[in-house]
């Protein structure tokens, strides 16, 4: 699909780098970040974790934490409570079944508690660099939708329609290029159209 080739050289050329935008040091970290950041930005997610991770800084830690210790290390986060027994028991299991190591599978990840596909694929490519999906978070799913390259809404059906067509070396940096442009340029109210590098190729672009 020659469509698909020219977006791809244009998001390389324009936004070269291709790393999530969470702080992490490590692949616990980062899963544990990527859980916190469903529903929350980065941004948000960057201000606690340094803190967080300097009180908790195993598995095990969180493991044998009261829920409620956790919790209120994260509480200036959306459904804190929700995510602080997600990372409680993933961590929980993590330990138990994985030897204390976060699993590099997407089967295994998708066994942990408060674990989907996005926070698999996040933790697949940035800390393992393995491409077995495609990232779809709110910006990869806007975007997409707006280039056309699916009709979906449903994440999981939206992956699999990109999946199809870009190549799978790709899945990866495909992902958090989209997210950069969908935080940049192809935002949710008043896309700036007039400065999109995509537009020619947008069935959804306007110019003023």
């Amino acid at each position: 699909m020659a469509e698909i080739k020219k977006i791809l050289s244009l998001l390389k050329r324009a936004y070269p780098e291709t790393k999530t935008a969470l702080h992490f040091q490590n692949p616990f970290q980062l899963l544990v970040a990527t859980i916190l950041s469903a529903q929350a930005t980065d941004v948000q997610v960057n201000k606690i974790t340094p803190s967080l991770f300097k009180k908790f800084k195993t598995p095990d830690d969180f493991a044998r934490a009261p829920v409620e210790e956790i919790a209120k290390h994260i509480s200036s986060i959306n459904f804190y409570n929700n995510k602080a027994r997600s990372i409680k028991k993933a961590s929980e299991k993590i330990v138990k079944e994985f030897g204390g190591k976060v699993p590099d599978t997407m089967e295994e990840l998708l066994s942990l508690p408060g674990v989907a596909r996005k926070t698999a694929n996040v933790v697949l490519n940035q800390a393992f660099g393995k491409n077995e999906g495609i990232v779809v978070d709110t910006h990869v799913k806007r975007v997409s939708f707006r280039l056309g390259l699916t009709k979906n809404t449903d994440p999981v059906k939206i992956e699999q329609d990109l999946m199809k067509i870009i190549p799978q070396k790709d899945w990866g940096d495909f992902s958090f290029r989209l997210v950069q442009h969908g935080r940049k340029i192809c935002k949710a109210k008043n896309p700036l159209c007039n400065e999109c590098i995509l537009l020619s190729l947008c069935p959804s672009g306007k110019t003023k």
